[in-house]
């Protein structure tokens, strides 16, 4: 498995990590819907939340929120369209998060939850 992939996983581990210390439910990871996937699916009192995570192994080229552009948004929107039609009643509320996940020299790591993110 290349490295980055490795990274991302990592940061993917830490992430759900820190959802269920921040008492969400997690319903989904990973979920693909043909070439589109969703990292984490998970849920709060009254919302469906969908999750980007980003993870860099340093800040030398811009932030890994920076990475959730444009394009990433519209296709999380179109995953999560899918996810929701399969679903047997809509949800009372939707969001978008995206965690960032920075790795520092010393094996250190920044996590920066950002609720609602676009």
């Amino acid at each position: 498995m290349a490295s980055h992939l490795d990274l991302g996983k990592k940061g993917e581990l830490l992430a759900q990590d820190y959802l269920l210390q921040q008492h969400y439910h997690l319903l989904d990871i990973n979920w693909r819907h043909g070439r589109r996937e969703i990292d984490i699916i998970a849920s709060q009192p009254g919302c469906l939340v969908f999750i980007e995570v980003k993870t860099l192994s340093n800040n030398l080229y811009g932030w890994p929120e920076q990475k959730v552009n444009a394009g990433k948004r519209r296709y999380l929107q179109a995953a999560a369209e899918a996810y929701i039609e399969r679903m047997p009643q809509p949800p009372p509320a939707i969001r978008f998060d995206v965690i960032a996940i920075t790795f520092q020299p010393d094996g250190t790591h920044e996590l920066l939850h950002m609720e609602d993110a676009f």
